[in-house]
């Protein structure tokens, strides 16, 4: 059994992290002062994002510390909070060309829609969009199919809209010990459905086969969707699940939902929360508007490629099509061709 434990500090229980506080930065007003002089540089410098580099963005101290953060998503915790950004400060521009900067600090931007997002917006628009980040319910516990995922807050919400954390690596230890036959299934082939539209998906299956669970060495990976494994059974000829599938999954989902394992925090204005997907799942809680326009909660929304990111197995190239540690990878929508930084600004509010 001890050979199927990954000892690793991404491997923590919720207590854990509730008693430290080195996974959340607090800016210094010397550093957000330097953010301000990037914004004044950047926007002076007449790039757009499409074109704009770091060195439109320069942030010759605090750049040391965003080298320490993505160290630490990497082989850390895999969670980190910038605090103390003052979000009020700037316009809803401005906060997104800063979010960008800091951005190109940390990776490269990933598409994140077939609408080609590559800088979202994260509201509820009072109507169902088909993504869970367009509306105010609760979201199950998931990993974005993104090295790392970044939000930016730039307003919360009236109540409720608390971010929920769980280590997969901490679940995945834990069943290790309790139920090492489940723990094999999760790392065997299951039925995903592909979310590629027809007419970008070619000769592509429209379900294929993966695992939930992967490693190369000690490094561990898993992109946590098992909304896409159970749409697959919708395909007529797709592989069924097996019932130690179905456990395997249920387990992993209340394990996440279980207080020893369920890190809950409320968003401040300002904050930036970055979050490692191979190694940790996150999922929000419902949330309450308020009826003024320009107080509704407003986060904007990065996937990052990193580029001291980890070693992918074959058995996922499917998702993430470049399996190579550093290489820029995963995302969705590429095909599509656009890019949008802001495509839902017009959208009614």
């Amino acid at each position: 059994m001890d050979n199927l434990i990954i000892k690793d500090p991404a491997a923590w229980r919720a207590a854990e992290l509730r008693e430290k506080s080195d996974w959340i930065h607090h800016l210094t007003a010397a550093e957000v002062a330097e953010i301000e002089s990037a914004l004044a540089c950047l926007k002076q410098s007449g790039h757009s994002f499409d074109s704009a580099t770091r060195a439109d963005f320069p942030l010759p101290r605090f750049a040391a510390v965003l080298e320490q953060i993505s160290d630490a998503l990497e082989n850390g915790y895999g969670i980190k909070v910038i605090r103390g950004l003052p979000a009020e400060r700037w316009s809803k521009e401005e906060m997104r060309l800063i979010f960008w900067g800091l951005g190109l600090h940390l990776g490269t931007a990933v598409c994140q829609t077939y609408n080609g997002e590559y800088l979202g917006d994260v509201r509820h628009f009072g109507e169902n969009t088909g993504r869970l980040y367009n509306s105010n319910i609760a979201g199950g516990f998931h990993a974005d199919s993104t090295d790392v995922v970044a939000l930016c807050v730039m307003r919360t919400a009236k109540a409720g809209g608390r971010s929920l954390i769980a280590s997969t690596l901490a679940i995945h230890n834990e069943i290790a010990r309790t139920r090492p036959d489940l723990l094999a299934v999760l790392y065997e082939p299951f039925p995903w459905l592909s979310v590629v539209p027809d007419k970008y998906l070619g000769d592509r299956p429209r379900v294929f086969m993966q695992p939930m669970f992967s490693r190369v060495g000690n490094k561990f990976s898993s992109l946590w969707l098992p909304v896409l494994v159970q749409q697959s059974q919708r395909i007529p000829d797709a592989p069924c699940l097996t019932d130690a599938q179905r456990e395997a999954l249920e387990l992993v989902d209340k394990l996440a939902n279980s207080d020893e394992f369920m890190l809950d925090m409320m968003f401040e204005p300002g904050d930036i929360q970055l979050i490692n997907n191979h190694v940790l799942i996150h999922g929000r809680t419902a949330f309450e508007d308020y009826d003024e326009p320009e107080r509704r909660r407003h986060l904007l929304r990065l996937w990052l490629s990193m580029p001291n990111s980890r070693p992918l197995s074959p058995a996922v190239a499917p998702s993430w099509h470049d399996i190579r540690p550093g290489a820029v990878r995963g995302g969705i929508g590429a095909e599509c061709g656009k890019r949008i930084y802001c495509s839902f600004e017009q959208m009614p509010t």
